[in-house]
């Protein structure tokens, strides 16, 4: 055995534990599922062949599962667009060489690592119509405040506010983005004659684009797979006003134990966030602008 190929060995012993565990818990599940898509599978009973009566049923018979496409979409559509434009202005305002900006940096950011199930009991706190910080607020200046999570209209609403709590994330990142642009730029539009407006527009933005375009890729992926906050909030009531994609893939699977039918909802969610991820690199070369 010469060195090259002691070295190879090497190596593969070492990432073996990984390649194991990724094998295990990851590629058989992946594979696996796909057979069960086409299967009537309970858990209890063996699998049984149907073919794809899981993917008609899914798509010609089941108004809960068009309902929970429409609420993931429109979800998607306002709280990615929002957390963007949020995350993009608050890292505007904090990029300011001002005293004590490290500290409102650290402020703006902290909320974005509370674990979620702890900012999920906050808000159901907060959103509570009769006893939370909200509405106590709106009573205040005489405006009654809606039931938050109990109102079919504001619900799914109350989630995309929610949802702003924890822009501190992103907020980091364009403000990494922010320091990588090059200052001659600035330079150069000042002795054009550039104004602030023109040198956000023209300068900041378009440089910033590659990173607005990563948020948004990893935002469009994030939402169609929401799924914690409903489930605790509202178990995605009221009136299915909250029932996404992913809240019903699981009721499907671990209430009905119709891993079969989920399995099919799961490629289905699969193949929808490939088909959306590779649009919005299809377009990135249109309105992305990369510095080099």
């Amino acid at each position: 055995m010469n060195a090259r190929t002691r070295k190879d060995l090497t190596g593969y012993v070492f990432i073996a534990p990984w390649l194991l565990g990724f094998l295990t818990f990851t590629a058989w599940p992946f594979v696996r599922s796909a057979y069960l898509s086409f299967t009537r599978y309970d858990i209890v009973r063996p699998a049984r062949w149907i073919g794809a009566a899981n993917y008609r049923s899914l798509i010609t018979n089941d108004d809960t599962f068009r309902n929970a496409c429409w609420v993931t979409v429109k979800f998607a559509s306002v709280a990615v667009p929002l957390g963007i434009v949020a995350g993009v202005s608050l890292a505007l305002l904090l990029n300011a060489n001002v005293r004590g900006i490290t500290v409102y940096r650290t402020v703006f950011f902290l909320p974005s690592i509370v674990p979620t199930v702890a900012t999920t009991a906050i808000f159901m706190w907060i959103l509570n119509p009769k006893i939370g910080l909200v509405n106590g607020l709106l009573e205040k200046f005489g405006i009654v405040g809606p039931a938050w999570l109990t109102d079919p209209k504001w619900a799914l609403w109350s989630l995309v506010m929610m949802g702003l709590w924890g822009v501190g994330n992103s907020m980091v990142i364009y403000l990494a983005g922010l320091k990588d642009i090059p200052t001659y730029l600035y330079e150069a539009a000042i002795v054009d004659g550039a104004g602030a407006w023109t040198r956000l527009t023209r300068v900041t933005l378009p440089m910033l684009t590659p990173v607005i375009f990563f948020n948004l890729v990893m935002g469009v992926i994030g939402t169609f797979q929401y799924f914690t906050q409903a489930y605790i909030m509202t178990k995605g009531g009221p009136e299915d006003s909250t029932r996404f994609y992913a809240l019903y893939l699981f009721d499907r699977a671990w209430r009905y134990a119709d891993m079969g039918y989920a399995s099919a909802m799961a490629w289905i969610l699969f193949i929808a966030i490939m088909a959306v991820t590779g649009l919005l690199f299809k377009t990135q070369k249109k309105w992305v602008h990369y510095g080099g």
